[in-house]
């Protein structure tokens, strides 16, 4: 293949720098690849080649500039990868880990690129620089020194080394986790046996075993966290256990998925990379270059939580029980699998209201285009588009123009709405184009969801949790839309791990705002809205179960914790053990209320980017906790609050420290009182 026949060597022609999916083919991609890496590492070499000293315009300036070939091929491959794993695309991506990985070192760790920026470092106050760029330069010289650049060569060999390995291993675990929760897909072989279904999650659960072959017959798919949407309606029992064992099993099975083997040496070479960093532990390591700073920092927190969490749980599991106890002719003894269904009965005896039947008033294009897209007009101003003529990654995913108010082209929204065997499990959002002013690119961003794609002409109906799904989800987006600044080191959501989930959680408060309800949530077939009475009672149950959902949460952040505290790996011996002793110590080990992730389909941490950093959720909820009390006090969904906080927070990016940008936007630091409050802590 001829340079001139590779389309990603060259700018995309499309509107927004939209990669030409329609012309990509997988052989593309590696050498494209290695075409970026030799002019990025070109583009180094002419920086630090420079016989003068240091200045921000020949050390700063070009290094932002550089890597603009491989930041474009790296998303749009990354892009395809997580949402549209082919067993091609998997080959790739594990043949490009190791490469990457030491490409990356190659930057981070190049000793005289280091020097001129530690120079420029030293000299900071004596440089004319507006904000952004001086924090561009601290930022880049405490990232490289965090890296291991001040290092000698013999200790940036070995990480080097180690960063290809675990480049491979963490690319392992997700390739095994998307392989095991396909096979271990739940088939039934009749509607009985998944009675309380709706229709549209029938014809989903049926279209997703004609999918597999099945001339008959339900399949149900299997989500990232434990447990099932689905366990909420399942009359029957053992179809709920059915589920909940195989969630339980992924990657478990000790067959040629099993990720026991894998995460153990994900840890273990952590947690030796951290020493030769400098390091006690890869805990301390992340959290050093975080908001928290320690370790104990995040241990006080989800231990000053983890008791009354788990005390409200037991709480609501004695409810469950005598539930059981007063309806079930055989009462028996609850378990995990049974605890969504008899909350519901809960729900619906104490509050009359039944999350399952409001599903007719949350179709998915309407809760998009009435729901999401009208809050970001009422709030930002910002108008919506769809472009049938941009072709996206995937004949699923959906192509918006965004517009700023007034009517100039912001940028593109990608929406990826429905579950797929080569999509890896969980939402998330990424960058296609990062905004960068000094490149000249606007953002493209994309939000990937999991929701079952139900039968041809059969309406989406969203539960309430895939409607705060989106409605999350999207927040991400925003921020990645919004932030405009001139470096591409800020851009977009390239913030602080354990701040990045503020701004999409503060998209949720949207969700129950009377305007806004009012505007989506309209029965499909006869538009009406809502019954007031059961807004009412749907908005006093935002409490509702919060010990469950908190202990979960609190479980799967300390066991990310204490995977990443180890100091020897010796201390390991078996990876089940290790996570009873972990949850145990910290009064976490109800088996009914079982942690949010097990070990072995924790995507977040063994093959995300977030080791050592789930804890980011709460820390998160602090702010945006006390953020949503302040929109409450000052009006709500008005255009002067959304341009405040779209300029003070989300349209900063990563160029501001995040809590100063906090302190700006809300006239002091956060308190935690409010989120207490809401999880029924306080």
């Amino acid at each position: 293949m001829t340079d001139a026949a590779n389309p990603l060597l060259t700018p995309s022609a499309l509107p927004y720098a939209l990669p030409d999916y329609a012309t990509i083919r997988p052989e593309h991609y590696l050498p494209a690849f290695r075409t970026a890496f030799d002019e990025h590492l070109a583009e180094i070499s002419a920086i630090t080649r420079v016989r003068s000293m240091p200045t921000f315009e020949n050390t700063m300036v070009p290094l932002e500039q550089s890597g603009a070939m491989l930041d474009r091929i790296a998303h749009a491959f990354y892009t395809v990868s997580s949402a549209d794993a082919t067993t091609e695309i998997q080959q790739i991506d594990e043949d490009l880990a190791p490469l990457m990985a030491a490409h990356e070192d190659a930057i981070r760790l190049d000793s005289q690129l280091y020097w001129r920026v530690r120079i420029l470092h030293e000299q900071l106050d004596q440089l004319d620089l507006d904000a952004e760029s001086r924090y561009l330069v601290e930022r880049h010289f405490r990232e490289m020194t965090h890296a291991g650049a001040g290092l000698d060569d013999e200790a940036k060999a070995t990480l080097t080394a180690l960063n290809q390995k675990l480049s491979t291993l963490t690319t392992t675990f997700e390739k095994n986790l998307l392989a095991d929760a396909n096979e271990l897909a739940v088939f039934f072989e009749t509607a009985e046996e998944i009675d309380g279904l709706a229709d549209g999650e029938l014809s989903a659960a049926r279209r997703a075993a004609a999918d597999r072959g099945h001339e008959s017959g339900y399949l149900i798919s299997l989500p990232l966290f434990t447990g099932h949407p689905y366990l909420a309606s399942l009359t029957n029992r053992e179809s709920r256990r059915r589920i909940m064992d195989a969630s339980r099993s992924r990657a478990l099975r000790g067959n040629a998925n099993d990720n026991r083997g894998v995460l153990a040496e994900i840890v273990s070479l952590r947690t030796e990379r951290a020493a030769v960093l400098g390091y006690p532990s890869h805990a301390a390591y992340v959290t050093a270059d975080e908001t928290a700073g320690t370790p104990d920092a995040v241990s006080d927190l989800l231990h000053r939580l983890a008791p009354a969490a788990a005390s409200n749980a037991r709480a609501e599991q004695a409810a469950l029980q005598a539930i059981i106890d007063e309806t079930e002719d055989e009462p028996f003894e609850l378990e995990a699998h049974d605890w969504a269904f008899y909350t519901e009965k809960v729900r619906t005896a104490k509050y009359d209201i039944d999350t399952a039947a409001l599903r007719p008033w949350f179709e998915a294009e309407r809760v998009l285009q009435d729901g999401v897209f009208y809050a970001a007009t009422q709030l930002y101003g910002v108008t919506f588009s769809e472009r049938d003529d941009l072709v996206a990654y995937h004949p699923g995913a959906r192509v918006f123009e965004v517009f700023n108010p007034g009517g100039s082209p912001l940028g593109l929204y990608v929406l990826d709405l429905y579950t797929r065997d080569s999509k890896r499990g969980g939402a998330w959002m990424n960058p296609i184009v990062s905004q960068s002013a000094l490149r000249g690119t606007p953002p493209v961003v994309v939000n990937n969801l999991n929701v079952a794609q139900p039968g041809d002409g059969q309406p989406t109906l969203l539960t309430l949790d895939e409607v705060t799904t989106l409605f999350h989800e999207f927040g991400h987006a925003l921020h990645g839309l919004f932030a405009t600044v001139n470096y591409p080191h800020f851009a977009g959501t390239n913030v602080f791990r354990d701040f990045v989930e503020f701004p999409s959680q503060v998209n949720e408060m949207w969700i129950l705002w009377p305007d806004v309800l009012d505007n989506y949530a309209r029965h499909v077939d006869t538009g009406e809205p809502l019954d007031a009475a059961v807004v009412e009672r749907l908005r006093a149950t935002e409490a509702f179960n919060q010990g469950h959902d908190t202990s979960e949460y609190l479980a799967a952040a300390w066991l990310d914790q204490a995977w990443h505290r180890v100091e020897s790996f010796d201390e390991v011996t078996d990876v089940t053990d290790f996570e009873a002793t972990a949850l145990a110590e910290i009064g976490l080990d109800n088996p009914a209320v079982p942690t949010r992730y097990s070990s072995t389909y924790f995507a977040h941490v063994f093959s995300g980017g977030y080791s050592a950093g789930y804890y980011s959720y709460i820390w998160s909820e602090v702010l945006d906790a006390d953020t949503v009390e302040w929109f409450r006090e000052n009006g709500g969904l008005t255009r002067e609050n959304g341009d405040r906080f779209r300029a003070r927070l989300l349209g900063v990016g990563g160029s501001k420290d995040p809590l100063v940008a906090y302190r700006d936007f809300r006239g002091r630091d956060a308190e935690i009182a409010p989120l207490l409050k809401r999880r029924g802590l306080g």
